[in-house]
């Protein structure tokens, strides 16, 4: 008898199928935890590999489990492949601690893109934020040469888009030139997360679609929140790849519906801990990811992209 299809493949859903590299936590989202939920709302199917197993994020006291080596990944790509089960649409990655580790990933967008060479692979370079390296200080240069090369749009940070151009951003434009910088070395879609200018918090996006051209750009205005909070770049990294994917040349829009999305989660979350008789500027919160669905799945647009001329 004849083994039943793998629907996902012969009936793909009109959005994709996106295999996902990060982190995962048992309790708590972050990682995986906070990228595939909001990717299967927005209808994706998607196939996590989690790069460490752990109890809870590592902002605790303490936790505990277990690190996916380079080798361990690409058994699980042999895996996946033995059982033609390697077509993907996309491709996300976000914390990765180790050269070797970053290394196989890069094999991983090679063997992908063998088998689907419009392969879209989107990279949260997670390399650390507000002055203070998260990772070994070499993965630097290793992003920079090999990643970014290969990656078709870049979520970093403004203290990551310092570190992958070697230039400061102290004003929007140096923002806007610190994009053309990743665009000249790759990816044509740059969004830098977030960029605290003189008190003011921004998201600054860049879409590179001619080359010849100069690419669009655009701002969005971010409300500051008295809180930290844990998962957000990789909720904002998944948030873009699903609206961008269903708005592929209005990057801008893509960013409105992610912005839009997570505030609403935020001011959740910050009500929820404050109803809970919790002083929110005391700790790192869990965001309310569960709680949240709608806002995910229907966002009010509350925060526009301006475009710059």
């Amino acid at each position: 008898m004849a083994p039943p299809p793998i629907l996902a493949l012969a009936l793909p859903s009109e959005t994709g199928r996106v295999l996902s590299i990060q982190s995962h936590t048992v309790q708590g989202y972050v990682g995986n935890k906070s990228a595939v939920f909001p990717l299967q709302l927005l209808g994706y199917d998607v196939d996590p590999i989690n790069s460490v197993h752990f109890s809870n994020h590592t902002g605790y006291p303490t936790f505990k489990g277990q690190v996916l080596n380079g080798d361990q990944l690409w058994e699980l790509i042999e895996g996946l492949e033995a059982n033609n089960l390697l077509f993907y649409t996309h491709l996300l990655t976000g914390y990765i601690g180790s050269v070797s580790f970053l290394n196989t990933v890069l094999k991983v967008v090679d063997k992908l893109r063998s088998i689907n060479p419009g392969l879209t692979y989107v990279c949260d370079p997670v390399l650390g934020d507000e002055g203070k390296l998260y990772v070994p200080r070499e993965l630097v240069s290793v992003y920079r040469e090999k990643v970014l090369p290969v990656a078709s749009m870049l979520t970093p940070n403004q203290f990551e888009a310092e570190l992958l151009t070697g230039l400061r951003i102290v004003s929007e434009q140096d923002g806007r030139e610190a994009c053309n910088t990743l665009h000249s070395a790759g990816p044509s879609k740059v969004v830098i997360t977030s960029i605290n200018l003189d008190g003011d918090l921004l998201l600054l996006g860049s879409h590179h679609k001619d080359k010849g051209q100069p690419p669009a750009q655009f701002r969005i205005s971010i409300p500051k929140i008295p809180a930290y909070f844990t998962g957000t770049g990789d909720l904002t990294t998944a948030l873009l790849l699903g609206w961008s994917n269903k708005y592929p040349d209005n990057l801008g829009k893509a960013a409105e519906l992610s912005v839009s999305s997570l505030q609403a989660l935020l001011v959740r979350t910050i009500n929820d801990y404050t109803r809970a008789g919790h002083d929110c500027r005391s700790s790192s919160l869990e965001i309310r990811l569960i709680q949240s669905q709608d806002n995910i799945r229907n966002p009010e647009i509350k925060y526009r992209a301006e475009m710059y001329d």
